[in-house]
């Protein structure tokens, strides 16, 4: 029984979501193998190659794997997948676009989400925007996971016991799509999903440069600055600030929900914090029942005496 698990990464470092997968993934008890697809990705394989719990990490460089597109991808994973029994991915962006391809391909079923491994077949995964779990038992001869990174413990490495190296020399081209670029968030601050603590403002805020007051706490707190869709939408801020079913998972040490009315759409991307703050000037918004500690009043106030009071204590 055998495992491969996906590697996501930037070609140049494993991104956290894969750490906390490989944990999932020992956790079936079976030998673990890693796949790196992507262009000169030496350097993430051998950062993979440190992590415990793996028997191979297989690589796939070549120019075609470059941005890791899910078409020709899936074709390769589909090459790959008579050789073991999981396939499991992130349930990020990356792995929600490319397993399931991997599942038609194979003509299989696949489970989303994955929170709780019961057995080597039953698996827990949230329902109706996280309400309700479901247990679900699989039958298919190939599982395919993605798993709530949120949920499991990061891997960490082993640097007594290092995974071989294989280098594949399958090639598939990609006809189906083309990359054409990427823009990116320049932030100093920590990455959404992976930050201790998160700031996250909704509609509330009511323009985008009243960010800049969650802003300045983030950086008095080191940080990372969220969003609900609410205010994406509006757009005060770009789409991967987003936190909530329909975009990034967190789990924070501490999460601070500013001037977001808590949706259920909203509540599924957080709730697993250890501790949630709301602030709102509805004392009736649903956010305050999901919160440990909640301040009801006008955010445009509270924030500076908030900010004030970091800079009394953290001076």
């Amino acid at each position: 029984m055998t495992i491969l698990v996906m590697a996501e990464h930037d070609n140049q470092n494993l991104k956290s979501a894969t750490y906390h997968t490989l944990t999932a993934a020992a956790q079936l008890g079976a030998e673990v193998d890693m796949l790196i697809l992507g262009y000169h990705c030496q350097s993430v394989a051998q950062q993979a190659a440190s992590l415990s719990n793996l028997a191979h990490v297989l690589v796939a460089d070549d120019a075609v794997y470059e941005h890791q597109l899910a078409e020709n991808s899936a074709a390769l994973i589909h090459e790959l997948a008579p050789q073991y029994e999981y396939i499991i991915a992130a349930a990020t962006t990356f792995g929600k676009n490319l397993l399931p391809r991997v599942a038609a391909l194979l003509d299989v079923a696949m489970i989303s989400d994955v929170t709780k491994i019961i057995s080597n077949d039953t698996f827990v995964r949230p329902i109706y925007a996280g309400n309700a779990l479901a247990t679900i038992k699989i039958n298919e001869s190939i599982k395919l996971l993605t798993i709530r990174t949120t949920a499991f413990q990061a891997a960490t490495s082993d640097e007594s016991k290092t995974a071989e190296i294989k280098t594949l020399s399958i090639v598939i081209p990609n006809s189906l799509s083309q990359f054409v670029k990427e823009t990116l968030t320049q932030s100093s601050r920590p990455e959404l999903t992976s930050a201790r603590i998160v700031i996250s403002g909704g509609r509330g805020l009511k323009s985008a440069e009243n960010f800049k007051l969650l802003e300045a706490i983030a950086d008095r707190l080191g940080a990372a600055v969220g969003a609900s869709r609410a205010a994406v939408d509006a757009g005060f801020v770009p789409n991967d600030y987003q936190v909530g079913q329909t975009g990034k998972v967190v789990a924070p040490d501490l999460y601070i929900a500013v001037g977001i009315s808590g949706a259920i759409q909203h509540l599924a991307g957080m709730k697993d914090s250890k501790i949630i703050v709301a602030i709102n000037s509805d004392p009736e918004a649903p956010i305050f029942q999901a919160a440990d500690y909640g301040l009801v009043g006008d955010l445009f106030k509270l924030l500076p005496e908030l900010q004030q009071e970091l800079d009394r204590v953290l001076s």
